[in-house]
């Protein structure tokens, strides 16, 4: 039921009962404008679209805590970019606003703000996705009937450029930083040489792994006489928390083929550990797990100078060049995505789709090669049967 009255004020109220049975009250300036009211919500009711607007005067730092907590079953650095991503871009812009208030003007002019101050194209993304997260928990609360973010549109990100090393290329690199200029005093450097480091470059090259999959890596994942590594861990560096070891970036643990010349590399590095059977296949120069921040600064970089290799070859461009040596060598999507440890097929051709055209022509020229051998075959076996016929006459 619902009703307006005037108040001793002069102004009228207008009540009715939202749909969990609670009295809820709102005055108005005058009658018409409180009938209206009444009427707009029965049929918001009606179509189930009602909106608690108790709900939507709560601040919007409340609904970003609430969200923030719900995650906690992110992966720990996972949790931390979220977090980190909350505190500093988007909780200072919204802070203190009610979320009702928060509608899709308010978020482009957010999404601009954050552009004109410099701010990257990926950071915008990112602190826009964030943003949606939170004010999607209050739309299934019913604080908001829909999502302000979605149709918002946003800077484009310009695309990492990708690093494809060749085979010689890849040598050069495991070469370079196994041995190392030693360095006035010691330095960073105090061998004369690393050949565990040539291993993992050359190991990661032929299997594609990621760093942290690969920082991870624990010997009884080896099977190296059936020539397959078995990819169940990884490991990233977390703020306060120092190494977090857990699941694979899809939770899935896959299992990666390998040439026999990196099991015999990998037979070289275990060594003598093979019945430690938890150990780390790759561990830090130094004695310990490997740090990949450190690692790639003290040792990948240099390296990739002293190669003369493009100094923007990052370590992810090891993964790139093996996903672009399967497709050299014909490999279908399905099978890339199985070993590469993509969620889908569709994340492997989004990524590397634009090396396909690459073997387009080889592909071509095979058509060619087989329907023109199908046709002579053809031809052989016509002249052959003509000629048969026209001795049969005889």
């Amino acid at each position: 039921m619902s009703s307006v009255r005037q108040k001793p004020s002069g102004r009228w109220e207008a009540r009715y009962r939202d749909p969990s049975g609670l009295q809820v009250a709102k005055t108005f300036p005058t009658k018409t404008a409180a009938r209206r009211f009444l009427e707009r919500v029965g049929a918001d009711k009606q179509r189930g679209d009602y909106l608690d607007p108790t709900l939507g005067r709560t601040r919007f730092d409340d609904w970003a805590g609430e969200w923030l907590a719900s995650t906690a079953h992110v992966k720990p650095k996972t949790y931390q970019d979220y977090a980190s991503m909350l505190k500093n871009h988007v909780l200072p812009a919204f802070t203190g606003r009610q979320v009702g208030t928060i509608d899709q003007a308010l978020v482009r002019r957010f999404i601009a703000e954050l552009t004109n101050a410099g701010a990257g194209a990926g950071t915008v993304r990112a602190a826009r996705k964030i943003l949606r997260l939170v004010l999607a928990t209050a739309v299934s609360d019913g604080a908001l009937r829909s999502n302000p973010c979605d149709g918002a549109r946003l800077p484009r990100s310009a695309k990492t450029e990708m690093h494809f090393l060749t085979a010689d290329e890849v040598a050069t690199l495991a070469d370079a930083i196994a041995n190392p200029p030693l360095r006035p005093g010691g330095g960073e450097h105090r061998r004369a040489t690393y050949p565990e480091l040539s291993r993992l470059v050359t190991f990661a090259a032929y299997s594609g792994l990621r760093a942290g999959e690969l920082g991870a890596l624990r010997i009884r994942r080896l099977h190296l006489l059936e020539g397959t590594v078995e990819v169940a861990e990884s490991v990233s560096e977390v703020t306060g928390q120092g190494l977090v070891y857990g699941p694979t970036k899809t939770y899935e643990t896959r299992r990666v083929p390998i040439p026999r010349f990196v099991c015999e590399l990998l037979a070289e590095q275990v060594g003598g550990r093979s019945l430690d059977r938890d150990a780390l296949v790759f561990g830090a120069p130094e004695g310990g797990p490997l740090r990949h921040s450190l690692f790639y600064k003290r040792h990948y970089k240099p390296a990739i100078v002293r190669a003369g290799l493009p100094e923007a070859v990052r370590f992810h461009d090891l993964r790139h060049t093996y996903a672009a040596m399967l497709i050299a060598e014909g490999a279908h999507p399905r099978a890339m995505m199985e070993r590469l440890g993509h969620s889908s097929v569709t994340v492997t051709l989004n990524t590397y789709g634009h090396l396909l055209p690459g073997i387009d022509s080889s592909l071509t020229e095979a058509l060619d090669r087989a329907g023109r051998a199908a046709k002579s075959s053809l031809e052989k076996v016509s002249n052959v049967t003509a000629m048969r016929r026209t001795g049969a006459r005889r």
